[in-house]
This record gives C-alpha cells, sequence and structure tokens, in this order.
C-alpha cells in the first residue's frame, strides 16, 4: 500500500495584508516603549495591578504667559488688582462730609453766578463726572491745560459740566449747523432761541451779517469762556472778603483754555473741579442717527431711551477750526449710561492703562485718555459679553486695550464711538504717531514693570497727601466741622449716607439738579436715586 503524501501549498497574502502585519508590531513596540513613561509621568493607577492612589502624582500646571513680554498673567492680574486698590481709595464718614461740603460749595458758588447778570438758566441741571478734564471723562483738548498731580496739587478731582444754555423742548432729531466745522463739531446760532435769549447772550456771541441784510448771532465758546471765568472770579473774590467758618478754602483758581480750574481745601482734602460751560440738548444729533442703528453691548441691558436722552456741545475746537466758533459734540450723558453695562474687571484694566499713558504720552499730548475710553467702549461692542464678563481676565483686557491704541497710531485711525465717520487721530503727523507707538511698544514689553511704577506712583501720591494733612495739624487743615464749635457734633446720619452714596457708587457720575435759590435741599442724583 503507497503512503499518502499531502502536499501543503503556502499562497502569500496580499501586499496590503503584510504591510499591515509587519507594522502591528512596530506599534505595539512603540506602545510599550511609552507606556512606562506616560505611566512615570501621570502615575496612573490603571497601568498598574499593585499601584494605590497615594501614589498618583499631578503634573503641576504651566503658568500661562503673555507671548509678547513673557509676563505672567497671574502677576498681571495681580498688580492691576493692587492698583486698583490704591486707586480706588475707601472713604471714612470725614471725607464723605468734605465731599459734600465742597460740593455745596461749588453748588452755591454757581447760583450767585446766576444772579450777578440772570445768564445762566435759573433751573439748571449740571452733570457731575468723577475725574477731572485731565482723566479723559470728557473729550477736550489737553494741550492747553495745566499739569496738576494727584497728591501733590490735590486729592480728589471731579468734571462739572455747566450748561449755558439750554435746548430742551424738542422731540425729534437735533440738527446743528456743520457746514463751516469738521465731523464732530459745530457752530451754533443763536437763532434757535428766544429774543430774549438772544439779547442776553449778545456779548458773547460772533456776529455774521448775511447778504440780504439778516443777522446772525453765533455762540461764542471763547467768549462764553471769557464771561464765565471773570464771574466766577468775581464770586469768589465777594465770599473771600467775607470768611465764615465751615466754608471751604479757595487755593487756586485758574483758566485753562474754556476750563475754570478750582482747587478747594476742604477739612483735610484738596479738591479740584473742572468747571466747564457747555451747551444742553436733550434728544439725539442727526448726525449721529446712524449709530443707533448698529448692533452694540448694551442692546437689552438698559434702554434706548436712557442711552440717547441727551448730548452736549463742550467749548473745544478741531485742528482746522474757529476757535472763537466751534463747539464739539459730547455724549458723556450717554456715557453715563454705558458704564453700568462694562464689567469690573475691564474697568480695572482701562483704569490702569490710562495712568500707563497718562504717565507715558503726557508731552507732547495728543493721545488723550478719552482715546483710550473710546477705544473700551469699541471692544465691548467686537467682543462677546460672556468673554469680557471673565473676572480674572484684567490683564488680558490691558494688553488688548494697549494693542489697540498701538494699531491705532500706527494707522493714525480712531473712530469716535458714536460718530464712527468722525476720525479723533486724523490730525495727527506721521512722525508724532510713530513716536507715541514707539513708547507704547517699551509699555507693551515690560507691562510688569510699568504697572509697578504706577502703583508706586499710587503709593507715593497717598503718602504726600497724608504727609500734607499731617503738617497742616488743626489749624490750617482742619475739618469745616470742627470749626462750628465743640458742642456741635456731626450729624451722624448724614455721615452714614453719604458714606453709603460714595463707598456703592465707585467711580460713577452724577446729574445735579439745582435751584440756585435753595441750595439747601438735595439735589443730586446717581441713576434713579436722589440724595
Amino acid at each position: 500500500m503507497r503512503p499518502l503524501t499531502i502536499v501543503l501549498r503556502i499562497i502569500p497574502p496580499p501586499a496590503s495584508v503584510q504591510r499591515l502585519r509587519s507594522a502591528a508590531p512596530v506599534h505595539r513596540l512603540l506602545a510599550n516603549m511609552a507606556a512606562p513613561a506616560l505611566s512615570s509621568r501621570a502615575g496612573s493607577a490603571g497601568n498598574s495591578p499593585t499601584a494605590t492612589p497615594s501614589s498618583t502624582k499631578h503634573v503641576p500646571q504651566a503658568p500661562e504667559l503673555d507671548f509678547r513680554s513673557g509676563a505672567r498673567i497671574e502677576e498681571l492680574n495681580r498688580l492691576i488688582a493692587e492698583f486698583s486698590k490704591h486707586e480706588q481709595r475707601e472713604y471714612d464718614d470725614q471725607r464723605a462730609l468734605e465731599i459734600h461740603t465742597a460740593k455745596d460749595f461749588i453748588f452755591s458758588m454757581l447760583g450767585m453766578v446766576q444772579k450777578l447778570d440772570q445768564k445762566l438758566p435759573v433751573a439748571n441741571e449740571y452733570l457731575l463726572l468723577s475725574g477731572g478734564v485731565r482723566e479723559g471723562v470728557v473729550d477736550m483738548d489737553l494741550d492747553e491745560l495745566t499739569v496738576y498731580a494727584r497728591g501733590a496739587d490735590y486729592d480728589m478731582d471731579f468734571t462739572l459740566l455747566v450748561p449755558a444754555l439750554k435746548l430742551h423742548d424738542r422731540n425729534q432729531p437735533v440738527t446743528l449747523d456743520m457746514r463751516h466745522s469738521a465731523l464732530c463739531h459745530s457752530w451754533l446760532s443763536l437763532r434757535l432761541f428766544d429774543e430774549g435769549t438772544i439779547n442776553k447772550w449778545k456779548d458773547c456771541c460772533t456776529v455774521v451779517d448775511h447778504v440780504n441784510g439778516a443777522t446772525n448771532y453765533f455762540f461764542s465758546p471763547t467768549l462764553v469762556a471769557d464771561w464765565f471765568y471773570e464771574s466766577i472770579s468775581m464770586v469768589l473774590a465777594e465770599i473771600q472778603k467775607k470768611p465764615q467758618r465751615g466754608v471751604p478754602r479757595v487755593e487756586k483758581v485758574e483758566r485753562n483754555a474754556t476750563v475754570i480750574s478750582i482747587i478747594l481745601g476742604v477739612g483735610g482734602s484738596r479738591m479740584l473741579y473742572d468747571v466747564v460751560p457747555v451747551v444742553s440738548f436733550k434728544g439725539w444729533p442727526a448726525v449721529a442717527q446712524s449709530w443707533l442703528m448698529e448692533n452694540h453691548f448694551w442692546d437689552g441691558k438698559i434702554t434706548e431711551e436712557e442711552v440717547i436722552s441727551g448730548f452736549y456741545l463742550l467749548p473745544a475746537c478741531s485742528s482746522t477750526g474757529q476757535k472763537e466758533n466751534e463747539w464739539r459734540l459730547s455724549f458723556a450723558r450717554s456715557e453715563v449710561q454705558l458704564k453700568k453695562c462694562i464689567s469690573a474687571s475691564l474697568m480695572q484694566a482701562y483704569q490702569a492703562c490710562k495712568a500707563l499713558i497718562i504717565k507715558l504720552l503726557s508731552r507732547p499730548k495728543a493721545i488723550s485718555p478719552y482715546h483710550l475710553r473710546s477705544l473700551m467702549l469699541w471692544a465691548c461692542d467686537r467682543l462677546p459679553h460672556t468673554y469680557l464678563a471673565q473676572e480674572d481676565y484684567a490683564a488680558h483686557f490691558l494688553l488688548g486695550l494697549i494693542d489697540d491704541l498701538q494699531h491705532c497710531l500706527v494707522n493714525k485711525t480712531c473712530p469716535n464711538y458714536f460718530i464712527p465717520q468722525c476720525n479723533m487721530l486724523e490730525h495727527l503727523s506721521d512722525d508724532m504717531a510713530m513716536l507715541h507707538a514707539r513708547k507704547l511698544s517699551s509699555v507693551r514689553s515690560d507691562p510688569a514693570e510699568h504697572l509697578r511704577s504706577a502703583i508706586e506712583h499710587a503709593k507715593a501720591a497717598s503718602r504726600l497727601t497724608l504727609e500734607l494733612q499731617w503738617r497742616g495739624g488743626s489749624s490750617n487743615l482742619s475739618s469745616p466741622l470742627s470749626e462750628t464749635g465743640a458742642d456741635q457734633q456731626p450729624d451722624d446720619r448724614l455721615a452714614k449716607k453719604l458714606q453709603q452714596l460714595v463707598t456703592e457708587n465707585p467711580g460713577k457720575s452724577i446729574s445735579v439738579f439745582i435751584n440756585p435759590d435753595d441750595v439747601t435741599r438735595p439735589h443730586f442724583r446717581i441713576d434713579d436715586k436722589f440724595f
């Protein structure tokens, strides 16, 4: 019987299968090589049957860095918070009473100015803003203003807009005469007002005669500022002839272009008031109507009626305009409302950034803090609310504002927030723009060091204030309350009320209503609250 022979024929697999099989060991090898390394770094209990939870190790998270400067974001946040703490000092009852005393003195003084020649409206509505003109609370030129330093010259500063004329009886868009002016500026003809108003203000107008024989009176910002300064000086001189206990000391009265700066000494505080004559309008200017058609960050948070309740004409001129005739549009009343919708962390970043640019770009004054304020409002429109509401993003906001400002300088473009077609840097020369951009680049390269410098500056100002208070003693810098007699105690309820007002509304602006015949009644308002 012949043996059975079995022949096995091995057929090679397709090339694709060969490649897969040959690659598999390599993958397993890589996995086996990587596994111990991952296990040793992460200490994963799942990779070892004998591992226990106590042997788990966590990789420390690398600090978040700013790409440009290498600064730690956490450190920048800490420095911004420290700066805010020194800038936003808490006021005790005594300081609150001193603020109230100074405010009453300024309002009483304006009531006396009104009675001199009846030019100012009898029942006027002022806008009191925290921060002086030099702080950029309104869009005015800073190159003609005397430099004042916190600590050396004053302790607190305010801007007070005082309407010389009011146009509050219109419900339609206000059309201004902009034929002779640059964007955001206007001449103001008194033809909008009654004959009595024209007769009162003729001496503060420039006169233009038309070919048809008609005479047109244009309200002059420079002539109004002349009259306002002379009237205030006359009233203050009269007050100082009959000094009274408890009345603030007038330490300085100075005209800076169209701004009247008054420094008062009240108790242990020195308060700077930048008083600005303005024209007040209800409604909204026609030139800014298109802005209302766009989407904005405040939509749904506040009403349109709150935002467009009114605007002003400031006594400021464009680079090519006529100083004696040209006024600048201001939306300060609207900005007060918009601030309600800005997150605390973004406001902290803005205040810190403002301190940096004021110090760095102060001379020449081609860049105003108001430019930075406009960039902040544009950023609010551009970026999501959820991002801007992050409490620990102040450092990112600060760096972003610096980047935005540098971009504006390089491109010589900074659009007005309310009238975007108005470029607020159009007048800047190429050389000046690049000079400021290079200066700003040094801040961006080392923001932490510049923040530390700003903090030290704020500390020095506070120390100087305390030193001046100590030197003054009880004679020169005594409290107005102490001069009314030892047996007369201050009203604790008033002190508590004022303390609450100041501490609960940091940085907020105050609308003021005053009857010059009765300055004893409560007459200032924060939002919808009267005090």
